[in-house]
Order: structure tokens, then sequence, then C-alpha cells
């Protein structure tokens, strides 16, 4: 087991050396786990980790269902693009972003400049028990929330695809995906093997 534990700790060295001052960056869909995992990976690199949910709501002051009544899903995200690109300046570090976060021609171009994204792919049914737990999910405000999950799935996967690291995330201990996480970093650090 020490053995084991002195790899994960060169491992974790290496991707934060070859990470410079670039930023990881969580992307997907809301439920996969993005700030879950990357308060874990976070903590294994020892690096920040930020989420920009809540960036955004304390520059703003509201929350984020509070934001999109109040201004519309285009402000949100205008709002959002801001607050990732100012975050991204300041790497190295771990980033969660919002589920449509990614979407944004700019907000990728900014991850790409400034980070590596990294998608947490899951499948429908993980994503539903997931989000089930929770009332603040303003685009499931919905009679059929999986109708809506299954439409944002089609409309934003392919996008999410472009991230430079794929981790399926599913129903497991959150420790093990996010060593899966940093295994990918590292092969992809290292530019051997695949990325997913």
């Amino acid at each position: 087991m020490e053995v084991e534990g002195k790899q994960a700790e060169s491992v974790n060295g290496d991707v934060v050396r070859r990470l410079g001052v670039r930023s990881v960056v969580f992307v997907g869909l809301m439920g996969a786990g993005k700030t879950a995992i990357g308060r874990k990976v976070a903590t294994a690199l020892g690096i920040p980790f930020l989420d920009s949910d809540h960036e955004i709501e304390t520059a703003s002051r509201m929350s984020i269902p509070e934001l999109f009544e109040r201004y519309g899903e285009t402000e949100f995200r205008a709002l959002e693009q801001r607050v990732i690109t100012r975050i991204l300046e300041n790497g190295p570090q771990v980033l969660s972003t919002g589920g449509g976060a990614y979407m944004n021609a700019q907000t990728r171009q900014a991850i790409a400049a400034h980070g590596i994204a990294v998608w947490l792919k899951a499948d429908l049914d993980v994503l539903m028990e997931r989000v089930s737990k929770k009332q603040n999910r303003p685009l499931l405000k919905n009679p059929d929330p999986r109708a809506v999950m299954q439409k944002l799935m089609a409309e934003r996967y392919p996008v999410y695809a472009e991230a430079d690291v794929t981790v399926l995330t599913r129903d497991e201990r959150k420790e093990v995906i996010a060593a899966e996480v940093i295994e990918a970093l590292n092969r992809m650090l290292n530019g051997t093997g695949e990325t997913s």
C-alpha cells in the first residue's frame, strides 16, 4: 500500500509540474460530479479548487436560479463566460464549471488557452439519479426532466467531446473516479495513450 501511495504522489507531482500555470477544468452535464470529483482531484494534486457557479453567485450576490429567473439564460451565460475567463488567469487550479459553460465558444477558447478540459461523461440514469436529489437546477424545472436531460445530452455531448480528456463517471466512489482523472491527465500530459 505504501508503494502505491508513493507512486500516486509521484504521478500527482508530475501532473502538477506539467500543468505549469494551466488549470484542470471540469466540464459536463449537471449531476456528472464535476464539483465532487474536482475537489478530490484538487486535494490529491495539492492545488486550489474553485467552482464557477459559486464564484458567479459570490460576484453577483444572487443564486444561479435567481440569475436565470431575473436575467435569462443568455445574460447568465455572458456573466459565466466573464467569470470563468477571469478565474483561468490564476492557474494552476482545478475549476468546476456549470453544465452549459463549455457550450460557449469564447469559454471553450479561454479553457483551451489556459487549461485542460476534462469531460466527466455519464449515462442518463446516473445523471437523473443524482440530479433528482437537488432542487436548484433551473433547466430541469419542467414536467419531464428526463426528456430535458436527454435533449441536453444530444445537444451538448458532441461539444463536450472536444475536451482534452474524457473520463466515464458512474456509480463508483469519488476517489476512484478522481484517481482515473489524474491518470488520464498524466497520460495526456505525457503524450502517451488514450485520454478516455
